[in-house]
């Protein structure tokens, strides 16, 4: 790995000569008073080991257990060492986890003291939120909430704002290329580009390579399966992939967009989407997850694509200067099998800016940070009483994200009325034949997935449809 250059808790530092798929808490608990960040899942689902990373785009909570080294490049890192002043002073939300009892065992604290105190930086009181990615098992949430409640009024510590002044250049990295012995010049086992242009005729060179965006998913392959990935390259510094245009009618979506950003995104524009990826794990991997990654590992249970392909999603694929786009739903072909050359890669998505009609329901056994047993996204189309358009997709009820056809083509030209959808999700037996697996047996995927065509005619009927909403 090249020289990278970071600030650690208000140092700078330089780390060279480590794998570039070395994670930042292996790194970090292999120095010397660092070992606050604690290993708990190792696969980002705990937040034991949450940190603080700043850059030009704010400060967010990220998971350093699967965060690789070359990600951190120019950024201003925080554990929970550097939470607390540098005399010693206590943050808001550390005296008051003390004085509201917040802590038993103590082993999840530092994962919820960095999220807590990001939050605090950031303004942010949605509590269960901003901490739905931090699992603590003995203490129980009420006393940690009732903490990160008392500390909202609190001013931000200064020692807390100092990172937002950070200037990358003052520690920049040193070069592309570092000396072996004997003064040969090594090549580079990690690529970091800063363009799509520079990614695209890298990737067409090194088509075997491994792309790593949030390393969300990428990240358990390291952690888990112990596989070397190398060559990889780190996508995280490319700023025109990460961008959100608004074309007239449409939205077009860098594949580098993370899941927090584009919900902010289109919060406004389709908030039933926005709900869906409320859920989508948690705060930390929503703020490292992107949108073009969610697309490209084909998963057949990944939230954003039924959603999509119910907007009708066009996807744009590009292999050095050629590119081609397709309908989303045409990407994935089987399991785990997409139509995308080697070399070529997922530049951006474009969708609808506006559908009235789309609602997304998702079904898992927990409210947050859980992996969906069935979703379905329904977009209809309405004029008169009378369904004039229909595009339905589900998650979790076959190989691929999948459209159901029939239930479609009964829809067009009936009445919009519960007796027609409830003949109408009948046919969702001819579009799927779900398996069963520990997260739902195949008649439930079926009844839920009827169900939940029912629970759309309530839902744009204005009959209250969300956990949230229901009051017995």
């Amino acid at each position: 790995m090249s020289e990278i250059a970071f600030l650690l808790n208000g140092t700078p530092v330089r780390v060279g000569d480590e794998s570039p798929t070395r994670t930042l808490l292996d790194w970090l608990r292999a120095r010397p008073g660092l070992t606050g960040t604690k290993e708990g899942c190792n696969e980002g689902d705990c937040g034991a080991c949450t940190v603080m990373v700043t850059d030009a785009s704010g400060s967010r909570a990220l998971n350093a257990c699967i965060l690789f080294l070359p990600q951190l490049q120019g950024k201003a890192i925080r554990t929970v060492e550097g939470i607390s002043g540098p005399n010693g002073q206590l943050h808001p939300v550390q005296t008051e986890m003390i004085a509201h009892h917040g802590s038993q065992c103590g082993f999840c604290t530092p994962g919820f003291i960095v999220s807590m105190a990001t939050a605090h930086l950031n303004g942010q009181t949605d509590h269960d939120d901003q901490l739905a990615g931090n699992l603590c098992r003995c203490t129980g949430y009420a006393p940690i909430i009732r903490a990160a409640k008392a500390a909202e009024t609190a001013p931000v510590p200064e020692w807390m704002k100092t990172d937002a002044d950070f200037i990358c250049s003052q520690i920049s990295s040193g070069g592309e290329a570092r000396q072996r012995r004997g003064g040969q010049t090594a090549p580079l086992p990690a690529f970091r580009p800063t363009t799509t242009d520079d990614l695209a005729a890298w990737y067409a060179q090194n088509p075997d390579a491994t792309l790593i965006a949030g390393a969300t998913d990428v990240g358990l392959w390291v952690t888990k399966q112990l596989r070397d990935l190398a060559p990889v390259a780190f996508l995280n510094s490319i700023k025109d992939m990460a961008r959100i245009d608004h074309q007239g009618d449409s939205l077009r979506i860098g594949a580098g967009v993370t899941i927090a950003d584009l919900r902010r995104a289109i919060a406004p524009l389709h908030p039933s989407f926005a709900e869906l990826l409320r859920r989508y794990s948690s705060e930390q991997v929503r703020n490292a997850a992107t949108i073009g990654g969610n697309i490209a590992n084909g998963s057949p249970i990944g939230d954003g694509p039924p959603a999509l392909i119910a907007l009708g999603a066009t996807l744009q694929l590009r292999h050095g200067d050629q590119r081609r786009s397709m309908p989303l739903e045409d990407f994935f072909l089987d399991y785990r099998k997409q139509d995308r050359k080697p070399g070529e890669f997922v530049e951006a998505v474009t969708i609808p800016a506006y559908a009235p009609g789309l609602r997304c329901y998702k079904l898992s056994k927990r409210f947050d940070q859980d992996i969906s047993a069935v979703l379905g996204c329904f977009n209809l189309t309405i004029s008169d009483g009378v369904v004039t358009t229909a595009r339905i997709a589900f998650g979790g009820m076959a190989g691929v994200p999948k459209r159901a056809h029939a239930v479609e083509a009964a829809l067009v030209g009936q009445p919009f009325t519960l007796a027609t959808l409830g003949q109408s999700a009948a046919l969702m037996a001819q579009d799927f034949a779900p398996m069963t697996d520990m997260r739902a047996s195949a008649a439930y995927r079926l009844t839920t997935a009827q169900n939940m065509l029912i629970r759309y005619f309530h839902d744009l009927s204005g009959t209250p449809v969300s956990v949230l909403e229901v009051r017995a």
